[in-house]
């Protein structure tokens, strides 16, 4: 499964959309049941700290969209971040099945 990446106003990396899809690509393999990702890349407020904003949405089956947003200096914390955010939330979906 491949995620869809969306930068808003900047190119992105090489580097970054590969961190991006290592990490999208452990919850594929953690969470099988996961059948799209998007993740929206945004700069917010250029002239501050904490302006990288990161999305992540999940679509499951039989379930809501799962989904996730964070703020941080990098947009690799930001990533981390929601990852950490929704692995909590797949993890109640999980339990429910």
């Amino acid at each position: 499964m491949v995620a869809k990446i969306n930068a808003v106003h900047f190119e992105i990396s090489e580097r970054l959309e590969s961190f991006i899809h290592k990490k999208v690509d452990k919850l594929f393999r953690r969470y099988d049941f996961i059948s799209e990702t998007e993740v929206t890349l945004k700069v917010v407020k250029p002239e501050t700290s904490l302006n990288k904003e990161a999305q992540i949405k999940l679509h499951v089956p039989g379930a809501s969209e799962v989904f996730a947003s964070k703020t941080c200096d990098t947009f690799e914390e930001a990533v981390d971040l929601c990852i950490e955010a929704l692995e909590r939330q797949l993890e109640k979906i999980k339990e429910k099945k």
